[in-house]
């Protein structure tokens, strides 16, 4: 069975916890960087990006995460955890992670009070998925190897690129596993790669 981290941080990392089981994959709730040796693959969940890179700054995982990417290991970031993955960011002099080729406007569909659900038809995933939008950001743009997974609005709100999976987007705060579960696959076929 493979392990799925997902960086406990800050923000809806427990809901992506029971995600990833109810997609039949092990979680693991990333609290120390030594942690990411033991997943496969790593989520990094909602929340709101400056206080989530505080907090990788302050326990230092910035590094760690960039090596974890390095490695091919999958890697899943959903709302802010996609900000965290992307290689731009309107409005700020240099990426957190970056190693996603997209550029990214934070809060892009209005505040906290303007959070709205709207179905989506995600490729590779399928049609009628509640997306669930809290402060949620967009990609503004895409680099050649990305793939565009999902538009709302004329937004891109889901992309892939290679072992990169990123949405505007909460699945975790749906029943509906099956984003999750795409990501799953996306992990155990880079375990077989790596064996």
């Amino acid at each position: 069975m493979v392990k799925v981290g997902v960086l406990g941080l800050q923000g809806a990392f427990r809901e992506h916890a029971q995600a990833i089981q109810a997609a039949g994959a092990e979680a693991v709730i990333i609290k120390k960087v030594e942690q990411l040796e033991e997943v496969d693959g790593l989520i990094l969940p909602g929340g709101e990006s400056t206080a989530m890179r505080r907090l990788i700054d302050k326990y230092d995982f910035l590094e760690s995460l960039r090596q974890f990417a390095k490695q091919g290991k999958p890697m899943f970031g959903t709302c802010a955890g996609l900000i965290l993955l992307a290689r731009e960011v309107v409005d700020r002099q240099d990426p957190h992670i970056g190693v996603m080729d997209i550029k990214v406007a934070r809060n892009s569909f209005g505040r906290q009070r303007d959070s709205f659900e709207a179905t989506l038809n995600i490729k590779g995933i399928g049609d009628d998925f509640v997306g669930v939008f809290i402060r949620a950001p967009h990609i503004v743009e895409v680099g050649n190897n990305v793939e565009i997974l999902a538009t709302h609005n004329d937004r891109i709100v889901a992309a892939r690129q290679g072992q990169f999976l990123g949405c505007s987007f909460h699945p975790e705060l749906t029943e509906d596993p099956r984003m999750t579960t795409y990501f799953v696959e996306m992990v155990k076929e880079a375990t077989k790669k790596a064996v």
